[in-house]
């Protein structure tokens, strides 16, 4: 009997994937450049626009900023801050999923800041004012930034378990469909690892010899980026041992780069089975790079894979919106390579291209 329920679990899961692979078009939601969280009218437009359009996938975020979106009692019990202020009042998240799933569409927790603490704060923010010992350090012993963005260290133990704790609580106390790391999560830039900790484990790893000086050194880039791949694993069974039918997705930055700069291996990922969909940021100003990109990274995975890979288009950034020609040619592009799926970063772009979403994108 436990044999046969271990079998349906596993078919419900392919199952699960399957559908999800075949249909899904997806969009991120977040909190930053965007209001539509502030208020229960904002969320149902929300659903409403993306119910109109055919997107059947929200990727909401639950983690910024070294603040969780949701009530946690994890980061009452750990920092005495129980909710980022902005959103104290009421549960957008419950809220969410309750609007959305009434009208067929799933919810994603985005765990956006991943392994970074802060941005834009010199010492890490309130974390890393509380852990100092949580620093990711760089070769000259500097709290790691990379593009505004402070970190903490991937690697220690401490630092993994508070994420896993955050992500077990959000699975264990929402109807949540999906959980959500991206370049952020599990990532550290490559110039980390040269905090004690760290330190300690590479010599005990390697007859007493320091870490190299040089970050980007290959055979120290897949030390620390196994030890990532190792983390994965670890969010994709924490995941389904609490409920095995919610979806582990991830959306890295491009491969190689993204090893390469964040450590980021995540062809690894697919191979061992620890992402049930990758969903790399294929942002690119004009089509030929698009395109190229986009054949590049499917090139670095298996046929079999391939049913699980979900290009992320960009929509708006900043005041940068895509033209509807480049925007069409991006989706036309996508289906070409027999992909049906893409996820758009990010929800207000919806708006930039109303009669492209409303007309035009439902045909392609």
């Amino acid at each position: 009997m436990k044999n046969l329920n271990l079998i349906a679990i596993l078919l419900l899961m392919f199952c699960s994937v399957d559908m999800f692979c075949q249909s899904q078009k997806g969009v991120w939601l977040t909190n930053v450049a965007s209001e539509a969280l502030d208020h229960k009218e904002g969320i149902e437009e929300v659903v409403r626009r993306c119910k109109t359009i055919g997107i059947d996938q929200i990727y909401v975020v639950v983690w910024n900023r070294g603040h969780t979106l949701y009530p946690s009692d994890v980061m009452q019990g750990s920092f005495g801050i129980k909710v980022m202020p902005r959103f104290a009042k009421r549960d957008f998240l419950k809220e969410l999923i309750a609007e959305a799933h009434s009208n067929g569409i799933k919810v994603h927790a985005w765990f956006e800041f991943g392994f970074s603490s802060s941005y834009m704060e010199e010492d890490g923010g309130h974390i890393l004012r509380k852990m100092p010992h949580w620093k990711a350090l760089d070769n000259e012993a500097n709290l790691v930034t990379k593009n505004g963005f402070q970190w903490m260290n991937a690697f220690h133990p401490e630092v993994q378990e508070f994420l896993l704790s955050l992500i077990a609580e959000v699975v264990n106390n929402y109807d949540i469909d999906g959980i959500q790391g991206d370049d952020r999560l599990p990532a550290n830039p490559s110039t980390a690892g040269y905090d004690p900790y760290t330190i300690s484990l590479y010599k005990k790893e390697h007859q007493g010899l320091l870490p190299p000086q040089d970050h980007k050194q290959k055979d120290w880039i897949d030390w620390r980026a196994q030890k990532l791949d190792l983390f994965a694993k670890k969010v994709y069974q924490t995941v389904k041992a609490i409920d095995p039918e919610v979806l582990v997705t991830m959306a890295p930055s491009i491969y190689p780069w993204s090893k390469e700069e964040y450590l980021q291996n995540w062809t690894a990922w697919l191979e061992q089975g620890w992402v049930d969909v990758i969903i790399p940021q294929v942002y690119r100003y004009d089509i030929e790079a698009y395109e190229s990109t986009l054949r590049m990274n499917l090139e670095f995975i298996s046929e079999e894979n391939k049913t699980k890979f979900v290009p992320g288009v960009l929509l708006k950034v900043g005041d940068y919106v895509p033209s509807e020609t480049f925007l069409r040619n991006m989706i036309q592009t996508n289906r070409r390579y027999g992909l049906k799926s893409e996820v758009f970063f990010f929800y207000e772009g919806l708006k930039e291209h109303e009669t492209f979403f409303n007309n035009t994108y439902p045909k392609l």
